[in-house]
């Protein structure tokens, strides 16, 4: 009997720490129509204390500012995320629309914003983020081609390509990039998935209720010696094991996967440009026209007994993290919890400039 019990012990240590099938629920967001929590030139990751180069839009808790530091967003007095108990922030940056009349902007609006919290199938145990985590994933300076229009999120493959764009369309059969393209005056088409690729689609996307969709993954492998600030070297992916499974290195925590997606209201624009087959008209608040700067950025503010309890017990798949059982805090129904600004974008319609007055760099500059 103690034999068995010893065992048995064994067997559910073994089971909590290994996750033989992946499993993951969205998490979703209050926002007032069209709009993020904050928009503006805003960065507590790379640029604190001072005014970002680029302007983002932010969802989350209330106390984000131009400094986040240790649990400060767990005092947070609300959060538009669905969960009371999420106060992180989740921040991408901001899309515009450039006029082919007269090169003026016009800031896109939001459609919808989910963040995926995936629990990947992997040998380690899965653990709640820290309160102050931060991350960033993908290169606000890229303006070259990747090696590949499809995503390779293993580092044992190469250079690592977590971002995409998808293109949802009424024509499932329309090319969303241009045939052979080489990525240097137009995007890539995934492999794999003629709706996605790397870079700015030239085709409108007007799928039904899917516009155009910035998709960004995070990494999942967490350093602890790099520490909560160390954004530029705390997190890695998880490399490929058999079995389907991804580990992370020795000594590192593993952490649950985030996957960005952000649609943007671009059917607003449909009639304001000419589809010819090569050029489009969206450009990243950095100044990117190609798109292949996607990023995003996730400082954690999570209650972690909450977040832990979904980890391991919630597969709510697509229906949402607040349709869990037992949500320690409780559910968010209605707070959108508009964010202060501390350096807003432009109020005008038009713009003459990108906010931060980014010039224009990569095609058709």
């Amino acid at each position: 009997m103690k034999a068995f019990s010893i065992h048995l012990l064994v067997v559910l240590a073994t089971s909590v720490k290994a996750k033989d099938q992946g499993s993951f629920a969205v998490l979703h967001f209050n926002n007032e129509g069209g709009q993020f929590s904050a928009e503006g030139r805003m960065d507590p990751i790379t640029s604190p204390g001072s005014v970002s180069t680029h302007s983002h839009g932010i969802m989350g808790g209330s106390n984000f500012n131009l400094t986040v530091d240790n649990e400060q967003l767990l005092t947070s007095k609300c959060t538009n995320t669905k969960i009371n108990n999420d106060k992180s922030n989740y921040w991408v940056p901001g899309l515009w629309f450039q006029s082919p009349v007269n090169g003026t902007f016009k800031k896109v609006p939001l459609f919808y914003m989910n963040v995926y919290y995936k629990f990947d199938a992997t040998n380690d145990e899965i653990k709640a983020f820290p309160p102050g985590l931060k991350m960033v994933s993908g290169d606000a300076s890229k303006r070259s081609p990747p090696a590949t229009g499809g995503l390779q999120l293993d580092p044992s493959q190469g250079e690592i390509q977590a971002v995409q764009w998808t293109c949802p369309t009424q024509d499932s059969n329309a090319n969303r990039y241009p045939t052979n393209s080489d990525g240097t005056k137009a995007g890539l088409q995934d492999p794999t998935n003629k709706g996605s690729g790397a870079g700015f689609p030239i085709v409108n996307c007007d799928g039904y209720a899917s516009p155009l969709r910035q998709d960004i993954h995070m990494p999942s492998c967490y350093n602890p010696d790099a520490g909560l600030d160390g954004y530029q070297s705390n997190m890695v992916f998880p490399t490929a094991t058999s079995g389907g499974k991804a580990d992370c290195p020795e000594g590192w925590t593993h952490l649950p996967h985030l996957f960005y997606e952000v649609y943007y209201d671009t059917l607003k624009f449909e009639n304001d440009w000419d589809q010819d087959g090569q050029n489009q008209p969206f450009v990243l608040s950095n100044g990117d026209r190609t798109g292949y700067s996607s990023h995003a950025d996730f400082i954690s503010g999570w209650d972690t007994e909450t977040l832990q309890t979904i980890i391991d017990g919630c597969n709510a798949g697509d229906a949402g993290m607040d349709t869990c059982p037992e949500i320690i805090g409780g559910v968010n129904n209605d707070n959108t919890c508009q964010i202060a600004s501390a350096f807003p974008d432009p109020t005008e319609d038009w713009i003459t400039d990108l906010p931060g007055n980014n010039p224009l760099s990569g095609w058709g500059v």
